[in-house]
């Protein structure tokens, strides 16, 4: 009779089970019944570690692994003492009888995807000393049993969606050397006492919510070196001081993305940090002048940008006599120059002697006068946005400078013919500036140039074919300058190209489109647009394979357009030439303005299927005249509305007669009518409709003739059928309150009740379903996927209840599993999810959130019917953006997730304040495919979908599409427009995107802006931030390969 494998091997094949996908074959390979050793522990197995006959380590780590496990079945290996299987994608749960690990001292399952709270039990393993959980979707609060971890020594839970305050059992772990929280959904105070644990050395809790006072005690007592407190709401120990003082232990403090103020300069401060070496204090409200920084010798980061500093600029910091500063980042301030000694006075930044310091940023300040003479070891210079003058000629004695942006400043002249010491230097932006002369020949001879800037200048003379067949060259950007000539470009067959961009764009460029630059396989990005380029276009275009972006626009090609141009374009524009023939049919995904206006002989076939008017197609009819065509579709939308509210008014007629006024009906319907002192009908115009959650679910009463149908029933109490095809229209009462007296009320007496499932994400609400069931619910707006209520609850308590409309939501596991991930979302610039509700039928799927009073940006910025309160000023509209596009880089970088359906009416603003708060964030994750793509066409239908999602079969909501629709919804703050509104002129109607645009093409950016903002314009501050965020709009919506990332977005908003 043979030999029964150990009860350890027993539990690994039990662990085996769960995996779905060994790409390298590691596990399932090696991990067989034919080679067990009948010892007790498989040692001739992968990744397993045996001590005599038992297995004392399962090692997997970085192996690719998909895996769905049951981690218990490790409670069988007794003398366990090794769990690593970090940075694979495995699911499943921390046990409940995690206790039960007795001997097993380290732990890493970091970044895979378990999910689950942290059960009680963790506290009874003793033993452990490093558990490592960081990088999965945990959730809940820490459990005050964590103080049972008493022989932890490296504690990491960071990158999870952990809630609630920090147990204070965490300050009694007295082994502890590293703690790691960061990036979770911790709030309230942080806990006193970490100052006592001695032998602490790292304590991370950046990226949480945080808030309070910073613990003076704290930071007085502690012997940590290593303290990251950034990404929180913390405020100053008191309004006189940032801190009563500083341990000398610590030696790295980031302090950066809180809401600290007050100033740096007070007296005793000065010896504050004298022994940090890394200081960020950036990103918070700090003001004053900046100290000399001459008593922190050790100092050799100091990072301060995004605060409110004023005055000069300490010249210690840039004189390097006594600091050993390597990197100074001192942008987006309001600095205005160095405190320089008299006789250097006239340059208020002279010189940058510092034999140390290696990165510069001064960019985004107020800063004067001519460049600085010298650089000293700078490698990292940024100098742009400010007010610097002058031309290049101090340049002569710059040293070896890797990265150097002196844009948007007012330097002028040419760009000289010298600083060939630049043999080092990979970024060159000049941008922005008013260098004339053509363009200098040395640049083409710097051997390690990598990207070149030098748009938006008066350059002149013609292209220097040198930059386009430079081998180090990755990105030319020459647009808005005076270049002229042809485009010549013929590259040896065996030059290798490294070009992923070409901006030639709004120059004065001739000739044909350059037949080699198919060679450019590596192109991504190619714009020559707004030039004189003539010709036909080669069909060896179809080589450039890598083209993701083209645009030849406002040219005058002629002749068809090429075959098989490459499928990975993903934005196209050939409008405003002379082009003929049919349109490609890979081209055709493109919308229309891609290929018109212009182009009178270019057929796009199937546009309007059946139309004789389709675009450049000759049918001799005289075209209709723009103004005609407008009065058409203007008669034609009037008619609709007419036609709708004569069908509104007889369903209305048709209902009161079946159904009197204060009579009790067949299906438990009674309307009771309330005082009304005006004597106005309570269902009236203004009035929001009040109903109870319950009249909503309550079961379909009476006769065969009397059946009401879910959507039915919704449109009886709403006004509204959430039927599969519905689209959002505008709605003015969207988020708004109305006093009780113009309300009416539906009452059901129905047995019927909610009777499903109500989850919650977190324990800030509890009810049942039977309390939710009898809220009193009011109507706040309508979209694709459902309807929003305010529901006041027993207590008086305000919450939001999305009603999804039936056959959006995804089935129910996936649906459960993708809410738990936005469990303990907090941040004050994102509305937070509560729970959600699953009832028995399909109709019946709710999701809960907090409600945000007065209302949603559309009801404070339309001037429409129903708009609040008087027009908002600039700088509420900049504090929206900003809070905006904060909420959004919580999003993409904390949650790593797209919101998906931005819009006016998804910013709902708080309190008097006016916070903005980003809602209904992350629904496509909820919904099924098809509730997606109808979610997408109706951001289409409202003038927020970015155009790579028009033209994708099964489009889904990215990081980008998310700045797309940020960009549009920045236009509306400007010009007070509705992004969906379509605005008329003389070339007839365009969108709002296009008619900025337009007007900004054509030097009258400023006619955009909203009239109601016209008093403020004359204030020169309020005049420059308003052209600085359109221009951060306009880079918004470019094309998907030249739209920026959030984190830039943001920066640059919160350093107007």
């Amino acid at each position: 009779m043979g030999q029964l494998p150990s009860q350890d091997i027993l539990a690994l094949l039990e662990f085996k089970k769960g995996i779905k996908h060994d790409p390298t074959g590691y596990v399932l390979e090696s991990w067989n019944e034919e080679s067990i050793d009948f010892n007790g522990c498989p040692s001739s197995w992968n990744g397993i570690v045996c001590n005599g006959g038992n297995v004392a380590g399962v090692v997997l780590d970085n192996l690719g692994l998909s895996a769905d496990v049951d981690l218990s079945v490790f409670a069988n290996l007794t003398l366990l003492v090794k769990v690593s299987m970090a940075n694979n994608s495995i699911t499943g749960e921390i046990p409940d009888n995690i206790g039960d690990f007795k001997s097993l001292q380290f732990m890493d399952v970091s970044n895979n995807l378990f999910s689950s709270s942290l059960p009680p039990g963790i506290g009874k393993l003793g033993s452990l000393r490093n558990l490592s959980l960081a990088g999965n979707n945990l959730s809940g609060s820490l459990p005050d049993s964590m103080s049972g971890l008493a022989s932890i020594q490296s504690l990491d839970l960071s990158r999870n969606s952990f809630s609630g305050s920090l147990p204070t059992s965490l300050t009694r772990l007295n082994n502890l050397l590293y703690l790691n929280l960061s990036s979770n959904g911790f709030g309230k105070r942080i806990p006193k006492g970490f100052e006592l644990i001695s032998n602490l050395q790292v304590l991370d809790l950046h990226g949480n919510m945080f808030d309070g006072h910073l613990d003076g005690m704290f930071f007085l007592l502690t012997n940590a070196s290593h303290v990251d407190l950034s990404g929180n709401m913390l405020v100053s120990s008191s309004s006189q001081k940032l801190l009563p003082g500083m341990s000398e232990s610590i030696r790295v403090l980031n302090l950066s993305h809180n809401q600290l103020s007050g100033s740096l300069l007070n007296g005793s401060d000065l010896q504050l940090f004298a022994s940090v070496k890394v200081l960020d204090l950036s990103y918070n409200q700090l003001t004053g002048e900046l100290p000399g920084f001459d008593f922190a010798y050790e100092l050799q980061v100091l990072k301060v940008s995004n605060n409110k500093f004023s005055g000069s600029i300490p010249n210690d910091l840039l004189k390097g006599d006594s600091l050993l500063l390597t990197e100074l980042d001192l942008s987006a301030n309001n600095l205005s120059g160095s405190s320089v000694i008299t006789a250097l006075a006239f340059w208020p930044i002279s010189m940058i002697m510092s034999t140390t310091l290696s990165v510069l940023d001064l960019s985004s300040n107020a800063l004067v006068g001519e460049l600085p003479l010298v650089t000293g070891s700078c490698a990292v210079l940024d100098l742009s946005n400010n007010r610097f003058e002058g031309n290049l000629t101090r340049m002569v004695k710059w040293g070896n400078i890797e990265y150097l942006d002196l844009s948007q400043n007012r330097l002028t002249g040419p760009i000289p013919e010298v600083a060939p010491q630049f043999l080092r230097l990979n970024y060159l932006n000049l941008s922005h500036n008013s260098f004339t002369s053509p363009l200098p020949k040395v640049i083409t001879q710097y051997p390690k140039l990598r990207v070149l800037d030098l748009s938006s200048n008066q350059l002149d003379g013609s292209l220097l074919t040198e930059l386009l067949m430079s081998p180090t060259l990755q990105e030319i950007h020459l647009e808005n300058n005076l270049l002229n000539g042809a485009i010549e470009f013929s590259p040896p067959s065996t030059a290798q190209s490294n070009l992923q961009v070409i901006d030639l764009s709004h120059n004065q460029l001739d000739g044909f489109f350059p037949g080699r630059f198919d060679s450019l396989s590596g192109l991504q990005v190619l714009n020559l647009a707004g030039n004189n380029l003539s010709g036909s276009l080669p069909s060896s275009m179809a080589d450039m394979s890598s083209l993701s972006s083209l645009d030849l626009s406002q040219n005058h090609f002629t002749g068809p357009l090429p075959n098989n141009l490459s499928e990975s374009i993903g934005s196209f524009n050939v409008s405003y030439n002379d082009l003929s023939g049919v349109v490609p049919e890979n081209l055709r995904r493109f919308p229309t303005s891609s290929f018109y206006p212009g182009n009178n002989r270019l057929r796009l076939p199937a546009v309007l299927p059946g139309s004789n008017n389709l675009p450049g197609r000759n049918s001799g009819r005289r075209p209709i005249n723009t103004i005609v065509k407008v009065v058409v579709i203007v008669t034609c939308v009037i008619a609709l509305i007419i036609l709708i509210m004569l069908a509104i008014f007889i369903l209305y007629i048709r209902t009161r007669r079946r159904n009197p006024p204060g009579q009790v009906t067949n299906k438990g319907i009674r309307r009771h009518t309330q005082t009304n002192p005006s004597g106005t009908s309570g269902t009236g115009s203004g009035g929001a409709l009040i109903v109870s959650a319950e009249d909503l679910v309550a079961s379909k009463k009476g006769s065969s003739s009397e059946i009401i149908s879910p959507d039915e029933k919704m449109a009886a109490v709403t006004g509204f059928s959430p039927s599969k095809h519905g689209h959002l229209s505008w709605s003015p009462e969207s988020g708004d309150s109305y006093p009780a007296e113009t309300l009416a009320r539906l009452d059901v007496r129905s047995p019927d009740r909610l009777v499903g499932e109500l989850y919650f994400l977190d324990d800030t609400i509890t009810m049942t379903p039977e309390e939710l069931s009898r809220a009193p619910a009011e109507v706040l707006g309508r979209s694709s996927h459902g309807t929003s209520y305010r529901a006041t609850l027993d207590n008086g308590v305000f919450i939001t209840v999305k009603w999804l409309r039936e056959g959006v939501a995804k089935q129910r596991k996936d649906f459960a599993k993708e809410a738990k991930k936005f469990a303990n979302i907090r941040h004050p610039n994102v509305v937070g999810l509560r729970g959600y509700y699953w009832g028995p039928t399909q109709h019946e799927k709710l999701i809960l959130s907090d409600y945000i009073s007065p209302g949603s940006l559309t009801s404070f910025l339309y001037d429409r019917p129903g708009k609040k309160g008087h027009p908002l000023t600039w700088a509420q509209r900049l504090k929206i953006a900003v809070d905006v596009a904060r909420g959004l880089n919580y999003l993409h970088f904390d949650r790593a997730v797209p919101h998906g359906n931005l819009k006016a009416t998804n910013v709902l603003l708080d309190g008097p304040d006016l916070n903005a708060r980003v809602a209904d964030y992350c629904l496509h994750r909820l919904m099924t495919q098809a509730g997606t793509i109808e979610q997408i066409l109706d951001a289409g239908v409202l003038g927020y979908r970015a155009p790579e999602l028009a033209s994708s079969k099964k489009p889904l909501p990215s990081f980008k599409s998310d700045v797309y629709a940020f960009g549009v919804m920045m236009l509306e703050l400007l010009t007070g427009r509705c992004a969906g509104d379509v605005i008329t002129g003389e070339g007839g109607g365009v969108d709002l995107t296009d008619w900025v645009r337009l007007r900004v093409t054509e030097g009258r950016g400023t006619d955009c802006f909203d009239p109601a903002l016209l008093p403020e314009i004359v204030n020169p501050t309020v005049d420059k931030g308003m052209k600085e965020v359109l221009g951060i709009a306009l880079r918004c919506i470019r094309s998907v390969s030249d739209r920026p990332g959030i984190k830039t977005i943001y920066e640059d908003l919160s350093s107007i």
